[in-house]
């Protein structure tokens, strides 16, 4: 086995695509490159060199990954466990029914008198229909006014204001 075989190289994608040629984007993704700044290590093989060499503007071939930000080792949030007592509360709480709870600014806490249904009155009866021809004519008294057509409107303001000048 040669020496050559078993060397990798690390390739960053340097600068975007769009306005070359589907045949170089079709190299860039042949790389394994997916965004911008990506970095891949491949085996320094003909093949890998060949395709870069199709695409030198847009790639490059640099020496060593680039190191990972060191605020991204931090977590962003930690859980703690939960106190033991704040447990027992809770599961205090979700052994009461849900009806006779209710919500104050520390917590769910009983109610101290049971809630009792208050009885609705009971509904008027409904009045009896009126006749089907005396209702139609009611609706032909109350019919909308009718309106004068607009270009009559128009022309009797255009003669009030000539008259008055």
């Amino acid at each position: 086995m040669t020496q050559k075989a078993g060397r990798k190289i690390y390739i960053e994608w340097k600068r975007s695509g769009i306005g070359f040629t589907r045949r170089q984007r079709a190299s860039i993704r042949g790389l394994g490159l997916r965004r911008l700044h990506h970095v891949v290590e491949r085996e320094d093989t003909p093949q890998v060199r060949g395709l870069v060499a199709a695409v030198p503007h847009l790639v490059e071939i640099v020496k060593e990954p680039p190191k990972p930000a060191p605020w991204a080792a931090v977590p962003a949030y930690t859980v703690h466990p939960a106190p033991a007592a704040a447990e027992e509360a809770t599961a205090k709480r979700r052994a009461e029914p849900l009806e006779e709870r209710v919500v104050t600014a520390e917590g769910m806490e009983p109610v101290a008198e049971p809630k009792t249904p208050t009885a609705k009155p009971p509904k008027a009866p409904k009045a009896a229909k009126a006749p089907a021809a005396a209702s139609k004519a009611k609706k032909a008294v109350k019919g909308p006014a009718k309106k004068k057509p607009a270009a009559a409107e128009k022309s009797t303001k255009a003669k009030t204001s000539k008259g008055k000048k």
